[in-house]
């Protein structure tokens, strides 16, 4: 239920940075770093409206609105546990990979011997 309440509460946030900032209704063609200035710009510009006037009429549309919240069908997962598959497949990408720096660095060898 705490996962349910915290995607409620991020969709909400979305939600009224949407209605009031026209340039994230859509995809977005900047180059990803300029996208994240975008956002991290209208997050601060709504912080400053927030601070600066005392009844948002955004806010108070979007809390009047209920965002609605499709029924899946899905079973929530209670529990996560390791299994030795995972953990074997990340040992060796993990060594796959070390191998290919060594290699392209000229290193030979195992540096723990």
């Amino acid at each position: 239920m705490k996962h349910s309440a915290a995607r409620n509460v991020i969709e909400r946030c979305f939600g009224l940075l949407k209605i009031r900032w026209a340039i994230l209704r859509t995809a977005s063609y900047y180059p990803i770093k300029t996208q994240g200035r975008i956002i991290t710009t209208c997050c601060l510009l709504h912080n400053l409206i927030k601070r600066e006037m005392p009844v948002d009429p955004f806010e108070f549309e979007l809390n009047n609105t209920p965002i609605p919240q499709p029924d899946l069908g899905e079973e929530f997962i209670n529990t996560v546990e390791p299994s030795n598959q995972w953990s074997d497949w990340r040992d060796t990408l993990g060594n796959i990979m070390f191998n290919k720096w060594q290699a392209n660095r000229g290193v030979s060898g195992n540096p723990r011997s």
